[in-house]
C-alpha cells in the first residue's frame, strides 16, 4: 500500500522538477548573460562599427559599389585596400581576407571573412580539430584555425612588416567574423608571442576584434589575452555559446536547432566547477562586448545597449533557445546594431566634440580601468584554480610600457633574428616558430613563475 502511494508522489516530484528545468531553459534570454556587467564606454566601443564595416568589405565583390552600403558612420576608402584575396588564392588554407590601411584612424587592419556554406575548404578548416592535442602558449587551441593563422602569417607577414615600418605610429588590428574570428584570434596569439618577427611592434599597438566569435581557445588564454582581444556578440548568437566542437556544428548544419537543443540539455547537467577545471574546453576569446536589444517577453527590438566585462565564470555558457539564435550571427545585423548602439551612447553622453585634453584624459582613465579589470580577472582565474592560469602582481601597475604578460611571451619567443637574416629579410618560417613556442611552453611558464616569485 505504501509503495502504491509513494509512486504517484515520486512521479509528481519528477514532473515538477522537469517542468521547472524546462521553464528556466525556455525563458532564458541572451540578456541574462551580461545583466551584471558594466555598460561599455564610447571610447572603448567606438572602433567596433568601423571594424565590422571593414570585415563586411571582404564579402563584397565591388568595394566601390557595395551590396550592403553602410547605414551611417564609417565609410571605407577603396584606394586604401592594399590587398584583397579570394578563395582562388588561399587554395583552402584560409578564408578570404583583405589588408586595409585606415589613415584616418591610424590603423592597419587584416580582416577575415566568415564561413561560406558553399565552400568545402572552409569545412576542412573546421574539421581539422585535434581537441586536447594542440597546446599553444600555455593553453589549448583549435588546431585547424591555428594552422590557418600560420598560413596567413607565412603569406602576409612581410606585407604587414612593411606597412608597420612605413606607418610606425599605426596600430595593427586583426579582425574576423565567425570562422574568420577564430583565425584572427589565433593570429593575434602567434603575433603577440613573436612580436620581434614584425619589427618588434609593442604589445600595446596590437589589437584584435572578433565578431560573432567561435570558441577557439581555452579559458586561461581567453582571459590572459583579454587586454588585446575583444569579442563582439549580438544578443542570442549561438556560436559563442556552444562548446560543441565546430566540426560537429557544421556537420549538423541542416539540423542545427536539434543539435543546439540537445547540447543545451547536456550542458545543464555539467557543473560550473567541472567546466572550469577542464583545460581543453574552448571559449570565446578576450574581453566580451555584448550588444543587448531584446528583453524577456518583449516584442521586437529595443534600443541596443552594450555591456562589457572580462568574465571567468559563466562566459556565455548557456545556449539560448531563441528564433534569433542564428540571425544574430549575421555580420550585417551586428554592424547595424553596433552603429545604432554607438549613436545612442553619443546622444546619451552629450555633444560629440569635446576638448582634446579632456578626451586624452578620458582615454587614459579607460586604459587604467581596463588594466585593473584584466588584473582582477587573472587573479580570479588563479583563485578558481583554472589550469595554467596565473595571478599577476603589482608589476602590471609598476611597468608603464611592458608588463608581466610581455615577460611571459618574451620567455617563449624565438629570439632576435641573426644579422644575416635581417640583411636578407628572409621570410619567417612560422611553422618552426610555432613549434619552438610549443616546445618552450613549459620552460616559459617556469621562467614566468620565477619572475613572479622575485617580485
Amino acid at each position: 500500500m505504501s509503495i502504491a502511494v509513494g509512486l504517484p508522489v515520486i512521479e509528481c516530484v519528477s514532473c515538477l522538477a522537469c517542468s521547472r528545468w524546462a521553464w528556466k531553459r525556455c525563458t532564458y534570454v541572451g540578456s541574462h548573460d551580461s545583466e551584471q556587467w558594466e555598460l561599455a564606454s564610447i571610447e572603448s566601443f567606438e572602433p567596433v562599427p568601423r571594424i565590422c564595416r571593414i570585415v563586411l568589405a571582404v564579402y563584397e565583390d565591388d568595394l566601390r559599389n557595395p551590396k550592403w552600403p553602410p547605414p551611417g558612420g564609417y565609410r571605407m576608402d577603396p584606394d586604401c585596400v592594399v590587398k584583397k584575396v579570394g578563395y582562388e588564392t588561399t587554395s583552402g588554407n584560409a578564408p578570404p581576407y583583405l589588408i586595409y590601411v585606415d589613415h584616418e584612424n591610424h590603423d592597419i587592419v587584416l580582416a577575415i571573412r566568415g564561413l561560406n556554406l558553399a565552400k568545402e575548404s572552409d569545412y576542412a578548416v573546421l574539421l581539422d580539430n585535434k581537441l586536447g592535442q594542440r597546446m599553444f602558449a600555455g593553453g589549448y587551441v583549435h588546431n585547424g584555425l591555428l594552422n590557418s593563422a600560420i598560413w596567413l602569417l607565412k603569406t602576409e607577414s612581410e606585407t604587414l612588416k612593411d606597412l608597420i615600418e612605413k606607418n610606425p605610429s599605426y596600430t595593427l588590428t586583426f579582425a574576423g567574423h565567425s570562422l574568420g574570428s577564430g583565425v584572427a584570434a589565433l593570429l593575434t596569439l602567434v603575433v603577440a608571442n613573436a612580436r620581434d618577427q614584425l619589427g618588434n611592434i609593442p604589445r600595446s599597438r596590437i589589437r584584435c576584434y572578433v565578431i560573432a566569435p567561435a570558441r577557439c581557445m581555452s579559458l586561461n588564454l581567453a582571459v590572459r589575452y583579454a587586454d588585446i582581444i575583444n569579442s563582439v556578440i549580438l544578443q542570442d548568437d549561438f556560436l559563442p555559446r556552444t562548446a560543441t566542437p565546430l566540426e560537429d556544428i557544421f556537420k549538423s548544419v541542416l539540423c542545427l536547432p536539434c543539435l543546439l537543443f540537445v547540447r543545451c540539455m547536456k550542458d545543464t547537467f555539467i557543473s560550473e566547477e567541472r567546466k572550469l577545471r577542464d583545460p581543453r574546453r574552448l571559449y570565446a576569446p578576450g574581453r566580451l562586448y555584448h550588444i543587448v536589444e531584446r528583453k524577456f517577453c518583449g516584442c521586437g527590438r529595443y534600443p541596443p545597449s552594450v555591456k562589457t566585462a572580462i568574465p571567468v565564470e559563466g562566459r556565455f555558457e548557456h545556449i539560448v533557445l531563441s528564433c534569433n539564435a542564428t540571425s544574430d550571427h549575421s555580420i550585417i545585423w551586428i554592424e547595424r546594431e553596433a552603429q545604432k548602439a554607438l549613436d545612442l551612447m553619443r546622444e546619451r553622453d552629450g555633444p560629440k566634440e569635446i576638448p582634446s585634453t579632456q578626451k586624452m584624459e578620458r582615454l587614459e582613465s579607460i586604459v587604467k580601468e581596463h588594466k585593473e579589470e584584466h588584473k582582477n580577472a587573472l587573479e580570479r582565474a588563479a583563485t578558481l584554480q583554472i589550469p595554467h592560469a596565473f595571478s599577476p602582481s603589482s608589476d602590471i601597475e609598476a611597468k608603464s610600457n611592458e608588463d608581466i604578460l610581455d615577460e611571459q611571451e618574451n620567455s617563449v619567443s624565438v629570439g632576435e633574428p641573426s644579422s644575416s637574416e635581417q640583411g636578407a629579410r628572409r621570410q619567417t618560417n612560422w611553422d618552426k616558430l610555432v613549434d619552438r613556442l610549443f616546445e618552450k611552453d613549459a620552460s616559459g611558464r617556469a621562467i614566468l613563475k620565477k619572475n613572479m616569485d622575485s617580485i
